[in-house]
């Protein structure tokens, strides 16, 4: 591991860009979510959580993402081919929980052996809020850098429970010391690490090799191969988050509930700017696979799920619950419940209505109070 390289920009590494891949580590159980779901597959507005981390390499040139898999591995497998990925996508599986180092190493496995050369994004697969630019800024502060490893990290107020980034001199990154293996004065440090990275790819698996499993937990960390790479003279970096909340893991139902807030913020946030009106969008609640139309109008209690498309110009609610249906122009539609229905435009339907899946509600329709809809009427 000679550090011949060591400040040599990007574009004097390759020709162009070097090629950038990704390994996501969703292997673990999930213990204290206190379920039989894996935990990369509980449900955040619409989608499994591990999505919205596939989903954050939207901003860079991601060639191919490795997905570790450990713990019922085939179910992360299935369920998560059956969505649309930005990116070529494959699964690897660790079959013993030896830690992040360990399962890093089974991620470079699924790899092709061409991208050597490039880098590669370390991510977790319970950190369903991290943003894209987030991910592209990192990459890029990596590449400017010319660094072996870069390392997004995070300054908390409060950083109980999680690892401390330790600088050296030139305020080079030196090493990552998680907490239960940390000294007094090393708890004190603010600034964490988010377990998110940017490596050299063609030094992470030879450093990877040289980690010994000589800590608390007896695991293989990644966090060792910051001090592996720094001690033999290669640059490691970091980046501050300006939002730490953005790269925290969920670990329990609490943690899952605040994510989801948050996404349905971000949400509404997003559809109020694309001129969608709410009346209080506090009690609006929109899933990211939902889309809707210009100038719709959507009133307190309206629930919105699954693939749900909502023409221009429609009013919603209050007290709407719509999942799987298809709603026209120019409707309006108050106090009811669909499931997999459509409904035809400019079409009213409500007060107390309920579509049933399969029903069709003919454009230009008006429907009295407690309307009943069934397949083909």
């Amino acid at each position: 591991m000679g550090n011949e390289h060591t400040n040599v920009p990007d574009h004097e590494r390759s020709h162009g860009s070097p090629q950038l891949s990704a390994i996501v580590l969703a292997a673990g159980e999930g213990s204290r979510m206190r379920s039989e779901r894996p935990k990369p597959l509980h449900r955040l507005c619409g989608k499994p959580m591990l999505m919205y981390v596939v989903e954050s390499l939207a901003d860079v040139q991601v060639e191919r993402a490795a997905i570790v898999v450990g713990h019922k591995g085939d179910w992360v497998t299935k369920k998560m081919q059956e969505h649309p990925h930005q990116v070529e996508v494959d699964f690897v599986e660790q079959r013993v929980q030896r830690g992040t180092g360990d399962a890093t190493l089974v991620g470079l496995v699924g790899l092709p052996d061409e991208d050597d050369e490039g880098d590669v994004l370390v991510l977790i697969g319970d950190a369903p809020l991290l943003r894209p630019a987030t991910i592209a800024a990192l990459v890029d502060h990596h590449r400017s850098t010319g660094a072996a490893a870069t390392v997004l990290t995070a300054v908390m107020d409060d950083p109980t429970g999680y690892g401390r980034v330790l600088r050296g001199r030139d305020d080079r990154v030196v090493r990552i010391v998680e907490q239960r293996d940390a000294s007094p004065d090393e708890l004190e440090v603010r600034e964490v690490n988010t377990s998110i990275y940017c490596f050299r790819r063609s030094l992470l698996a030879p450093a990877l090799r040289r980690i010994e499993p000589d800590n608390s937990q007896g695991e293989y960390y990644l966090t060792d191969v910051v001090e592996v790479l720094a001690s033999a003279g290669h640059p490691v970096e970091a980046l501050a988050v300006a939002d730490p909340a953005e790269t925290q893991g969920i670990n329990d139902r609490l943690q899952l509930a605040a994510a989801e807030a948050e996404l349905r913020r971000r949400t509404n946030e997003t559809l109020l700017s694309s001129g969608v009106t709410m009346v209080d969008p506090s009690a609006v609640y929109i899933d990211t696979t939902v889309q809707v139309g210009r100038d719709v109008t959507l009133f307190p209690g309206v629930i919105l799920q699954g693939s749900t498309v909502v023409g221009d110009g429609t009013e919603l609610g209050p007290n709407t619950r719509l999942v799987d249906t298809v709603v026209g122009a120019e409707c309006v539609i108050e106090q009811t419940t669909g499931r997999n229905a459509t409904v035809g435009d400019r079409s009213v339907v409500g007060p107390y209505a309920s579509l049933a899946p399969g029903a069709e509600v003919p454009a230009d329709s008006v429907t009295g109070p407690f309307y009943t809809a069934e397949p083909g009427l």
